[in-house]
């Protein structure tokens, strides 16, 4: 059997540019999908990129990192290629900056006021999945068949809150929307 540090030096490429299996390499991240749990970053001290899942992120308290932060990491050679083994450090001095979302228009800010006085009270909802750049994403009830809730940028924003994972679990107050449930305020669980 082949080994690929053999097949990489037969391919022309420098053994020296494959990572030892837990060497620590640096990196920057090149793109990370939330919703999807993973991305990928890329490295001088190595050929190709580097998968980062979300669960070796737990240790820094995190389940995502933006785009242009600079990962410490020990690398694995998988089947599927390089992935980080265990983050070391997360540096988010480089990250690109989240946009912020144009503000609401005045007629939106009327209708959110509306939605928030026929909201009922605050009650367990657990992300299905939120988009930043997008400015929306949905919430489920943990009890309830699937029926999805609503979550804009603004209800988050108003909540004091910074990045919301798949998974998470909030308190909502939820509305009857024109288009749906709705939830129109956020917090922590008590």
């Amino acid at each position: 059997m082949v080994s690929m540090d053999e097949e990489r030096s037969a391919e022309g490429v420098k053994a020296a540019s494959l990572p030892d299996v837990g060497e620590a390499i640096r990196g920057r991240v090149k793109w990370f999908d939330t919703t999807r749990g993973f991305g990928f970053l890329v490295s001088e001290d190595c050929d190709g990129d580097v998968l980062v899942h979300y669960s070796v992120l737990k240790d820094h308290g995190r389940r995502s990192v933006p785009e242009g932060a600079i990962i410490s990491c020990t690398v694995v050679t998988s089947d599927r290629g390089l992935q980080a083994g265990r983050v070391l450090a997360i540096d988010l001095s480089e990250a690109v900056p989240v946009r912020p979302a144009a503000p609401a228009r005045s007629a939106d800010r009327s209708d959110r006021q509306a939605l928030a006085e026929d909201a009922g009270p605050f009650e367990l909802v657990e992300v299905k999945w939120f988009n930043r750049v997008k400015g929306y994403g949905f919430l489920n009830r943990p009890s309830a068949l699937a029926q999805d809730i609503f979550l804009h940028m603004e209800t988050v924003r108003q909540a004091g809150l910074a990045d919301l994972e798949p998974g998470q679990r909030f308190e909502a107050r939820i509305a009857e929307g024109r288009k749906g449930l709705t939830a129109v305020e956020l917090r922590l669980p008590a």
